[in-house]
C-alpha cells in the first residue's frame, strides 16, 4: 500500500459501501444491458449528493476511453459545469488504469475509492501507482478494498463466462 493509500477508516466503511454496492449495481448494468466488462463507477460530490454515474461502454461506443471512471466523471463534470471535480469522491469497482488514474489527477479528485485491485492493468497501487508519483501537483486520497471479493468475483465470472466455464461461488 503507497503512503497515500489508507486502509478502511471505521467512520467511512458504511458511507463508502453504501456508494459501493451502487457502482456494483452500475457494473451490473454494463454486463447485462450491454455485454460489457462489469466495471461500474460513480462520482459523489464534498456534500454526498450523487454528481455523476458511468458503466464500461467503449465497446457499445466504440470508444477507447469510455471506462466507467471516464463516463461518471465526464457527467460529474457537466452537472458542475467544471472540469474540476474538487472535493469529489470517485468510486469504482476496479482499480483504474493509467489513462484513468491521470485524468483523476486532472480532475483534481480529492478521493478515490476502489473495489478489487487490476493486478495486470493497475495503476493506483498494483502495477502502477500514478496518483502516489510525489512529481504530481495533485495528491489524491486513495482507499483499496472496499467490497473487493463481490467485485472480484463478478469480474471472474464474467470473463469465465465468455470463455465457457463455469461461475465461481459469489461472497
Amino acid at each position: 500500500m503507497s503512503a497515500q493509500q489508507s486502509s478502511l477508516d471505521p467512520s467511512d466503511t458504511d458511507t463508502d459501501e453504501r456508494w459501493m454496492r451502487q457502482a456494483l449495481a452500475l457494473a451490473d448494468r454494463a454486463q447485462h444491458e450491454f455485454d460489457e466488462i462489469p466495471v461500474g463507477a460513480l462520482v459523489v460530490g464534498p456534500e454526498g449528493r450523487l454528481l455523476g454515474e458511468g458503466w464500461n461502454l467503449n465497446i457499445a461506443s466504440h470508444d477507447p476511453s469510455a471506462h466507467a471512471e471516464i463516463v461518471a466523471m465526464r457527467e460529474a463534470g457537466r452537472a458542475l459545469g467544471n472540469h474540476r471535480l474538487v472535493g469529489c469522491t470517485l468510486y469504482v469497482t476496479l482499480e483504474p488504469c493509467a489513462m484513468c488514474a491521470m485524468a483523476i489527477v486532472h480532475a483534481r479528485l480529492a478521493r478515490l475509492v476502489y473495489a478489487a485491485g487490476d493486478p495486470k492493468t493497475g495503476a493506483c497501487g498494483s502495477v502502477f501507482d500514478l496518483l502516489g508519483d510525489p512529481r504530481h501537483n495533485h495528491r489524491v486520497q486513495v482507499t483499496a478494498g472496499v467490497l473487493a471479493t463481490e467485485a472480484s468475483t463478478r469480474l471472474s465470472n464474467y470473463f469465465r463466462a465468455k470463455r465457457g466455464r463455469p461461475p465461481i461461488a459469489g461472497p
